[in-house]
Formats: structure tokens, sequence, C-alpha cells
């Protein structure tokens, strides 16, 4: 198994086991393949080591990321042993050495690279191995592991505080590039997640984690990208998870306590669970909070809480 590379908002390896319990018993990996259309950090695929199936996310500097770990997986670790310590000052033989392209004062590496990240959102032109780098970089040198984009596409979250961050996790890049390559070309999918509508066939697995709806005015994990993921997205995806259960195809969705009912109401196995969560700009909002995992498969076509690895099944 695999274990994620980048911190995310909502990320489940705390809930894997809740997950795994929910996989029906007629899903056969050596048969059937899995599908995940919000892959964000990726916890319950490259846990789970899928042999065929499909990942996506509309972010595309994420799933250029993945393109990158999957098919360059060692010049990736390469180039994020170059970065300097985040507190250092900026590199003068790069761009934005004392400001922004909004004239920002950059004092910091952090800062630096940064502003080099957001070449895609201002039309510049960008490598994509680079941007790659730089987003792990970022992720793990950030406030709080946060990825947050402000309306014109544009990465901002401030430098966070560490001891000693490791951005080059290495073991983890290898991990999940494993796992990637291991679903075969074209798996890596950037769009939107009813793309899974055209791929996947009865028998098949598919694992909604979307945006997920807040909890109050102020818990919003939607913003996690300029598009945002709003409640007529949310139901528009139970409308998809209803056409995808009409054709024989397993479906196991997580999401915010608030989903509960609309869930319930369309026909879903609903359970409440909770799960601690240390990604939120404010300190005060961290702990644990009310989430909720359906499915349409019912507990006794379950494969239960003995099964989770995919030499289990």
């Amino acid at each position: 198994m695999a274990t994620p590379i980048l911190k995310w908002a909502g990320g489940k390896r705390q809930l894997l086991d809740e997950l795994y319990a929910r996989f029906p018993a007629a899903y056969d990996p050596g048969e059937h393949a899995y599908h995940e259309p919000f892959l964000g950090s990726g916890a319950l695929c490259f846990d789970h080591e899928p042999r065929r199936g499909t990942v996506n996310d509309r972010n595309p500097r994420l799933v250029n990321f993945y393109r990158q770990v999957r098919d360059r997986p060692e010049e990736l670790i390469e180039r994020c042993r170059t970065f300097p310590d985040p507190n250092d000052e900026p590199d003068p033989a790069l761009a934005f050495t004392e400001t922004d392209r909004k004239g920002r004062s950059i004092d910091a590496a952090y800062y630096q690279q940064r502003a080099l990240f957001n070449r895609r959102p201002n039309g510049e032109s960008f490598d994509p191995l680079d941007e790659a780098a730089r987003l792990l970089y970022l992720n793990r040198t950030g406030f709080n592991g946060l990825y947050r984009e402000n309306a014109d596409g544009e990465f901002n979250v401030p430098i966070g505080r560490y001891v000693d961050p490791d951005w080059v996790r290495a073991e983890q890049v290898r991990g999940v590039s494993r796992v990637l390559r291991g679903l075969g070309e074209g798996a890596v999918h950037h769009g939107e997640y009813d793309y899974v509508l055209d791929v996947a066939e009865p028998g098949d697995l598919v694992y909604f984690d979307p945006p997920y709806e807040p909890m109050s005015p102020t818990a919003d994990f939607a913003e996690y990208s300029a598009g945002g993921f709003d409640r007529e997205d949310q139901l528009a995806l139970l409308s998809v998870v209803e056409t995808l259960a009409d054709r024989d195809i397993h479906v196991v969705l997580s999401n915010s306590g608030v989903m509960y009912d609309p869930y319930v109401d369309a026909g879903l196995f609903v359970d409440r669970v909770g799960a601690t969560r240390a990604i939120n700009s404010d300190p005060d909002a961290r702990g644990e909070v009310n989430e909720v995992i359906a499915t349409t498969v019912p507990p006794e076509q379950r494969r239960g809480e003995d099964q989770r690895s995919l030499t289990d099944f």
C-alpha cells in the first residue's frame, strides 16, 4: 500500500477502515475497476492499490502533479531536493526577487516560489515538472497544509511554521507513482466528476469524496479552488450516483453531516462517523467533525470490517 504525498482538506486516512467496511462483497479488484472522481490526497485509492480504474480531479495543477508523479518520480524527487528553506532569502537568480505581480514585498524564499507557482493562472509559460515540484514544496511548507486559491486561480496560502518540514517525500512519491502506473495508460483524468458515467461498468466501484457541504458559514471546504462546489453541485452529484446505481455500479460517498438527509431521501444507506480534521485556516475550528459515509451497498452485501487491503479481496 502507498500513503498520500500531499496534505489535503478532507483527507481520508482516518476513515479508511470505515470506507473499506462498505465495499461490496461482489467487488473483485481482479475483475472490476475502481474509480475516484475527486482524487484530492488519494488516501483510499493509494492504500487500496486497485489493479485498474481511473482517478480524476478538476484542479489542473493537482492533475499535473499526479501525472508527473506517475511518469517522472525520480526527476520530481531530485527537483524538490533543490528547494531552499522557506524562510531563506529569495534567490536573486530567479524572478520575483523583491516583489510579486501585485507589487507586494517578497521577503522569503517561500513567497518567491509561490509567485513562480502562479505562472499558470496568469497565462505565463511554465514547466510541468517545476509546477509539480512547487506544489509539493508549498503544500508541505505553507500554513497548515492548506491548498487555497483566490478568485483569479492564484494559490494564496501564507508561509507556515515548521521545525523540519519534508518537502521531498521520496518514499511517498515512489509509492504513489507505482499505484498510478498500475492503473494503466490514460487513467489520470482532468475534468468534471461525471466523466465516470462514460467509463464505469457494472460491478465497478466508484468512490466520491467531493468538496464538503459546509457545516457552518465559516467552515467552507469547497473554496480549495477558484471554481467552488455548492449545494446545487452536491445535488447534481447525487443524480449521477442514482444513475450509476441503476447501472449496477457500486458507489460509496463521504461528505459533511449536513448531507445526511439528502442522502437518506435518495435511498442511500447512510451512517454518521467522526473524523479529526487538522487542516483549517481557523485553529479553533480544528478537531473532530461530523461526517457521513453513504453507499448504494446494503449492509448484508458488504465485505465488512475485516478486509481492507488488495490482498484481502
